[in-house]
């Protein structure tokens, strides 16, 4: 078989209700994550947690091997495909906070460490 259950795969969201929404894996396969396999808690909006046409990962709990469907769940994985092209921003102090208290810190800590050898 292609697909094994407990498998954590890569698909695509394609179309979001009010019950779940649902995310194509490949050309034969999709399937539906239940909005009771989002999150532990209480879903108030789908859409705070996936988008159409976003790539997720999904963690397939049971196949259909006829129908080619599976019942996918995002609860306890880390769903989100992070975009290699995507920069982080750098925040404007960038280094500075680094820069104006490394000596400091340093100092505290060789005099904690010469406190403690006494």
């Amino acid at each position: 078989m292609k697909y094994q259950k407990g498998e954590i795969v890569q698909g695509v969201v394609l179309g979001i209700e009010d019950y779940g929404f649902f995310v194509k894996i490949d050309k034969e396969y999709s399937g539906l994550v239940h909005i009771s396999e989002i999150v532990q808690g209480f879903v108030t909006n789908i859409n705070d947690y996936v988008n159409l046409e976003e790539k997720i990962y999904v963690h397939i709990l049971d196949i259909d091997k006829d129908s080619k469907q599976m019942k996918l769940s995002i609860k306890n994985i880390n769903y989100r495909i992070n975009d290699p092209n995507k920069k982080v921003a750098e925040s404007l102090k960038g280094f500075l906070p680094l820069e104006q208290n490394l000596n400091i810190w340093t100092n505290n800590t060789l005099e904690e460490l010469n406190k403690n050898e006494k």
